[in-house]
């Protein structure tokens, strides 16, 4: 399996993935998923054959990368698609200027998964979409 991540303009196809994933899946309310930083936002398009399979956006705050909106389809899920966007989004943030930290808020059954990436835990549990969260981060290496 090939897999092709592109920065994307238009995130049409990012936001359909991310409906399929957060809306139909998981149940967040689709008020909820889509909010004002989509437009500012560097959007990521995993795609395997020019199929979209995941998604994955970046939203700069200071020092601070913001990861967000991660989905990967069912299908395509436990192939390393998941771990090729947030390497994909660290090197972005790597040669941003001024980025020295990436966060991201982990729903508590990802947490392993993005401790593998270099991820550390810390603050409480939050819920978000009726989900529960934390809050990762880990140094932008340059």
């Amino acid at each position: 399996m090939t897999v092709t991540i592109s920065r994307v303009a238009d995130p049409t196809d990012c936001l359909a993935l991310r409906y399929t994933v957060f809306v139909e899946e998981q149940n967040v309310p689709v008020e909820l998923e889509r909010d004002a930083l989509d437009a500012d936002a560097i959007h990521l398009l995993a795609t395997v054959a020019g199929t979209p399979v995941g998604a994955a956006r970046i939203v700069p705050m200071g020092e601070t990368g913001k990861i967000g909106r991660v989905c990967v389809l069912k299908q395509a899920r436990g192939t390393g698609l998941g771990a090729a966007l947030i390497r994909e989004a660290l090197t972005i943030l790597r040669d941003m200027p001024g980025i020295t930290r990436a966060a991201l808020g982990a729903q508590i059954d990802a947490l392993g998964f993005y401790e593998k990436l270099g991820f550390t835990a810390y603050g409480d549990v939050f819920d978000d979409a009726g989900i529960d969260h934390r809050m990762m981060e880990r140094h932008v290496p340059r």
